[in-house]
């Protein structure tokens, strides 16, 4: 069967976003999404596209999993010395974009990019479960390696090394936190006029909210 790429569409119809019906902290707006989206049991919600950029401006986009959030920002775990690490120590600014498909609702954030704490991420490593933290030792994200053989031989040795000892976080992995300027709540609607409240942070410390057209 032949299917027209340009005939894919869905008007969307569930929900909307009304500035009086919205939080006027954007943190608050993406907990009350963020919980809705848990009890919908949406597969993976706190998966999210993460994008950076080289200096010059060659952006580069990837899946990762948020891991923490408050009002200091939005918190994942890498290789620091992965592509996207790289990038981040060039040009310390990303966005992020989350997809919740079956609740028609999108939300992007922009900002700036910082390390999270030693300790922070101690604590996140260490509550991982055993072969992923062995994972992290194993591989050197991004880089080229020979076939699946030796990521496996490397596992196994690793896992004879740490069978009866405490397994400590590498120095090159850790988290980031990206640090919101900007956050934009979409919800699909009828007739391709989505509603988009956009969140800016302001000198002050407060949020201007915004409607942006669709």
């Amino acid at each position: 069967m032949n299917i027209s790429v340009a005939d894919l569409r869905k008007d969307y119809t569930l929900q909307g976003l009304q500035e009086k019906n919205a939080e006027p902290n954007p943190f608050v707006q993406f907990q009350l999404w963020f919980d809705q989206a848990l009890a919908a049991q949406l597969p993976e919600p706190n998966a999210m596209t993460l994008a950076t950029a080289t200096p010059d401006g060659k952006p580069s986009a990837r899946m990762v999993l948020l891991k923490n959030f408050d009002e200091r920002g939005f918190v994942f775990f890498t290789n620091y010395s992965s592509h996207k690490g790289q990038e981040l120590a060039a040009n310390p600014q990303a966005a992020l974009v989350f997809w919740w498909a079956e609740l028609e609702r999108q939300v992007r954030i922009e900002g700036r990019v910082e390390k999270a704490s030693d300790a922070e991420s101690d604590e996140y490593f260490q509550s991982r479960p055993l072969n992923s933290r062995l994972g992290a030792w194993a591989s050197d994200q991004s880089q080229v390696v020979a076939s699946r053989e030796v990521l496996e031989q490397r596992l196994q040795e690793l896992q004879q090394k740490y069978e009866h000892a405490e397994i400590p976080r590498p120095s090159y992995w850790g988290g980031y936190r990206l640090i919101p300027s900007v956050i934009e709540f979409w919800q699909g609607r009828p007739s391709r006029l989505h509603d988009r409240l956009n969140y800016r942070y302001q000198k002050d410390g407060s949020w201007r909210i915004e409607r942006l057209s669709p």
